[in-house]
């Protein structure tokens, strides 16, 4: 009787519109992972049935303004029904779960099983933590864990940042959603592409652990497998062989590190840093650029390939780098900036400015080129004059002829020895097809060539000396001919030395070949360096 007269007082303040607190009568018990006992109870609703469907099942409906409490978590609905004996909830209309005031959760349908904590959400489901925002039509949210579940394709909103997948799972404690399946991140300034995604809500953080492309807005391009980026700050770092590439520059690393806001680049492992604008190659074991102030410094191994005219010179040192000098026409100033390799060779500014790009190699210096070979300690390369500046015991080969020096200037163009000039101790040996080397020294030495091939020198010295073999009409060797003068000019024919004129001053003695002392058959400083002359390409690798 206590029952039924309890239940004409809810019809009446039903009848009269008015809420019902029915806590007090309404309790559900649940169990959880640690057996403890949470119960759900109906906080607010303005109708209340029980329904018996056999022995063993009775449910329990609430309609209007449904509100049902389970430890710290609010769920709001227009209509739910309970199953004590599976302690089930089916909730319908306006779903909105509250956890703890930190997530909430939207949807228009619900089933709820209590004992395990989960619910299954359906039709226009929506998943927010104050910092992102998931959207679905079919979740599975275990509010035990903390982890939220959709395979039937959702899409996630954090600002600006909107990613959509087939597949996803949202975990709550550290903000991590993993998506899976048609992955697809958009923002402002890139687009991302792939199978699986590891996204932090919180801290904006994208991790790769699948093939993936990333296409910026500036049309620049990334191809990685791993790696993580920082979507605000623009930090990134990727790993396992990953390439890039945008309208003036690509390059390849086993490791790379990017931070767009300073505009630093690191490449580590097998790197390859490709400049189209200026058909240079930097090839290293690690590569530091600057994408803003243009510049590259290559270590660990580095080799740098320079392209022209279908010719192909490299270089290689303990350390390159490029740069780039700005002259200003106006002011009569030159400015030095750093560049990798992102600009053309001259850049015009205001129509006043020109840049121009340099490089520095730094001990070791070895260059290899079908027509010329050289080392020596450090190296300049203007792309003004196209001039190799080498300082520090310079050698340079061509063909059979060796030149060396204080300093070296080898002007060159199209990749092709075009003029050399040498400061100082000049020497140019040539070595003939029997084995004797003819030697021409002298303070400067100026030396020209034709198709890539030596083809006259002009010594200057005080005095400029030589050792020539001279031949007969028939070619035979006929002595030696040790002499000197104020200027000696050389002349190659088939790259090798032809005639030896000499100018003021002459003093020369002519030694028949048998009758040669040996103190005279070598020049001071003469030493025939062809042990240190690079042989092929691949040796500049190594």
């Amino acid at each position: 009787m206590r029952l039924k007269f309890t239940f004409s007082i809810c019809l009446l303040f039903f009848l009269l519109g008015t809420a019902v607190d029915l806590s007090a009568q309404q309790i559900i018990s649940t169990t959880s992972s640690s057996d403890s006992i949470r119960s759900i109870r109906i906080i607010q609703g303005k109708s209340l049935r029980k329904i018996t469907i056999d022995s063993l099942n009775e449910l329990e409906t609430i309609a209007g303004n449904v509100i049902i409490k389970e430890g710290l978590t609010l769920f709001y609905c227009d209509s739910a029904t309970i199953n004590r004996q599976t302690n089930v909830v089916e909730a319908y209309g306006n779903i909105h779960i509250n956890d703890n005031d930190s997530i909430h959760t939207y949807a228009q349908s619900l089933r709820y099983v209590g004992s395990e904590r989960i619910a299954y959400l359906k039709k226009n489901v929506k998943l927010t933590d104050k910092k992102g925002t998931l959207f679905t039509d079919d979740l599975e949210y275990n509010l035990r864990t903390g982890i939220a579940t959709y395979k039937g394709g959702g899409r996630i909103t954090n600002e600006k940042t909107v990613l959509t997948s087939r597949e996803g799972v949202y975990y709550a404690d550290t903000k991590d959603v993993y998506f899976k399946n048609n992955v697809h991140l958009k923002d402002p300034d890139r687009d991302i592409w792939t199978d699986s995604l590891l996204y932090n809500i919180k801290t904006n953080i994208a991790t790769f652990i699948a093939q993936t492309r990333i296409v910026g807005k500036d049309g620049s391009i990334i191809n990685t497998k791993s790696g993580t980026y920082n979507l605000e700050t623009g930090e990134a770092i990727f790993f396992d062989r990953t390439d890039f590439s945008d309208s003036t520059r690509s390059g390849v690393a086993d490791k790379i590190a990017y931070d767009k806001k300073s505009g630093t680049l690191q490449m580590e492992g097998n790197a390859k840093l490709v400049d189209s604008v200026n058909r240079v190659t930097v090839l290293a074991n690690q590569i530091f650029a600057d994408t803003k102030l243009n510049s590259f410094l290559a270590t660990r191994k580095p080799v740098m390939i320079l392209y022209r005219d279908g010719d192909s010179t490299y270089v290689a040192a303990d350390t390159l780098f490029s740069g780039l000098r700005k002259y200003d026409s106006l002011e009569r100033k030159i400015v030095t900036q750093t560049d990798t390799l992102t600009t053309t060779l001259a850049i015009k500014a205001n129509d006043a400015d020109t840049s121009i790009r340099y490089f520095l190699g730094f001990h070791n210096v070895r260059i290899f080129n079908d027509s010329l070979q050289a080392v020596s300690d450090s190296l300049h390369y203007s792309t003004s004059d196209s001039t190799f500046k080498l300082f520090g015991d310079p050698v340079v080969w061509n063909a059979d002829s060796q030149v060396s020096g204080d300093t070296l200037y080898m002007y060159t163009q199209n990749q092709k020895p075009k003029r050399l000039y040498v400061f100082n101790n000049g020497l140019i040996v040539n070595k003939t097809k029997e084995g004797m080397f003819n030697q021409i020294a002298g303070r400067t030495l100026n030396g020209y060539f034709v198709d890539g091939n030596i083809d006259y020198v002009r010594v200057k010295g005080s005095p400029a000396e030589s050792i020539f073999y001279p031949q007969d009409d028939d070619s035979a060797y006929v002595g030696m001919n040790r002499s000197s003068g104020d200027v000696i000019d050389i002349y190659f024919v088939n790259k090798e030395l032809n005639k030896v004129k000499f100018i003021n001053d002459i003093n020369g003695t002519l030694y028949p070949l048998k009758d040669i002392p040996a103190d005279k058959k070598e020049l001071s400083g003469f030493i025939w360096l062809d042990h240190r002359r690079p042989k092929n390409k691949l040796e500049l690798f190594e």
